[in-house]
């Protein structure tokens, strides 16, 4: 009877729902261009020029030579380029190059949830497997629409970090999924690449903890040189265990506890694609930051002499706290890893320069007595009222006393670049032009441009990355 029953009533309560890969995966497989909207496709342009401006600022990093190093010694008929490649490499190499230069200055896009993420990390999986692929720029905009679909959603159901785990866990997915998708596999192999993207994949928050580490640059690059694999693995016919997210010991018990995930978007009942949820970094530091040194530069015009101040006390919320402003080693910063994750450092150098740049968080900066001094005047205090409007909004409020006793102060929630205060297209042009500048040739740079802005309309990925400067050499 049992066995009736089922057969006869596939919507029935006896019939089990399906496990969330196969969900994922039929997402993935069912995505197309025409159900994006034209502000999606818009939002893609425009976080994918802002993902090559990061990359053009860190071009010459010592973890992106480090990088380039180890994927040029394979060289892959079919494969995939990076950015700067003479030629080609595997496809899974080629993401992790693309994805140390996306992300190792700190400057591309974030998403504030239950988890933070940086998505337009995921491009770096796009591209490689999309090039490998043979895809277009229309497939490309929906791969990626896809993967921040994927990530910023799983973002929304669970903290890992507060489990001790590293939220590029979470891009492992989203990259496979995004791959699988590029590389033509229906829905059951897309199914697989999740099963093998998700259970060798799970990084230790170590990463963003005290002294700061290259590796912080290099933790998402590798999520998406996994993802393409568990993709490239799939398509060979591979299988993985499952069911990877409900399995006895799979990614809920172990990892990040239930996950509940609403309508996907171009779904019923979902507002938006999660892609126009994100925000773009106006300066090259961790996104919680980024209320602070805009409250900064408020304040600075009304100091006469920054000698004058007693102390400087940031009331900030959990989350900023918890990542950027409670090690000591934040306090005295060794290197721009964790300089650029330092609340007190960019708060103070904000004050100093008037700005936050490159600059801010080079080796003879970082050992700048001034910033130093003013450093150790900060306090950042916990405010249960400012973390109760996380993650919609991330405000510090900063008070300076002076040494005549005066108290200035100023407040920030939603700084330059983010979803609820969103940069201009032109001011997303203005930050390509600052990262490109003395990088390309200025034909190179308007024509990188104009393929940016005109993405659905790219016929190879190839046609991008011959824009680019060989990479630097050693």
């Amino acid at each position: 009877m049992l066995l009736t029953t089922l057969s006869e009533g596939p919507q029935s309560a006896l019939m089990p729902e399906p496990s969330l890969a196969n969900r994922l995966a039929n997402y993935a497989a069912n995505l197309t261009y025409d159900q994006l909207d034209p502000q999606t496709v818009h939002e893609v342009r425009r976080r994918l020029i802002d993902a090559f401006a990061c990359a053009l600022g860190a071009y010459d990093a010592p973890a992106v030579r480090a990088a380039r190093l180890v994927a040029g010694r394979c060289r892959s008929e079919p494969g995939a380029g990076f950015l700067g490649s003479a030629g080609l490499t595997t496809p899974d190499l080629a993401a992790f190059v693309n994805g140390v230069l996306f992300r190792y200055l700190d400057f591309n896009d974030t998403y504030l949830s239950l988890e933070p993420a940086h998505p337009s990390d995921n491009f770096a999986a796009v591209l490689a497997a999309a090039q490998a692929a043979g895809r277009n720029g229309r497939e490309i905009i929906t791969a990626a629409v896809l993967a921040y679909e994927i990530q910023c959603r799983l973002c929304d159901a669970a903290s890992i970090r507060a489990r001790g785990w590293d939220h590029v866990t979470y891009g492992a997915f989203s990259t496979a999924a995004a791959a699988a998708k590029l590389l033509g596999l229906p829905a059951s192999q897309i199914e697989q690449a999740l099963n093998l993207a998700g259970t060798p994949n799970v990084a230790l928050r170590q990463t963003r903890a005290g002294e700061l580490s290259e590796w912080k640059g290099c933790a998402f690059a590798n999520a998406a040189r996994n993802g393409v694999f568990a993709a490239l693995l799939a398509a060979a016919g591979l299988t993985g265990p499952a069911p990877i997210f409900e399995g006895e010991l799979g990614f809920c018990k172990q990892v990040s506890g239930p996950l509940k995930l609403p309508a996907l978007g171009g779904e019923p009942g979902a507002e938006r694609f999660m892609i126009n949820a994100t925000s773009i970094k106006f300066w090259p530091a961790e996104y919680h930051s980024q209320s602070a040194i805009h409250a900064a530069l408020e304040l600075r015009p009304q100091i006469a002499d920054l000698a004058r101040i007693r102390s400087l006390d940031i009331y900030s919320f959990d989350a900023a706290v918890d990542i950027i402003g409670k090690d000591p080693e934040k306090w005295r910063p060794r290197t721009r890893e964790t300089a650029d994750h330092s609340l007190p450092w960019c708060t103070a150098v904000a004050l100093c320069d008037g700005d936050v740049t490159l600059a801010s968080f080079s080796e003879s900066r970082l050992r700048d007595e001034a910033v130093l001094a003013l450093v150790a005047k900060i306090r950042v205090l916990r405010d249960a009222g400012l973390t109760a409007r996380y993650p919609r909004g991330i405000p510090n409020r900063l008070v300076v006393t002076l040494d005549d006793g005066r108290q200035i102060e100023a407040f920030n929630e939603f700084p330059r670049g983010h979803d609820q205060n969103p940069m201009t297209d032109a001011e997303v042009e203005a930050k390509f032009h600052r990262m490109a500048q003395d990088r390309l040739a200025p034909a190179a740079e308007r024509e990188l441009l104009d393929r940016g802005w005109r993405l659905e309309h790219l016929e190879n990925v190839a046609d991008l990355l011959k824009l680019f400067p060989a990479a630097p050499a050693g």
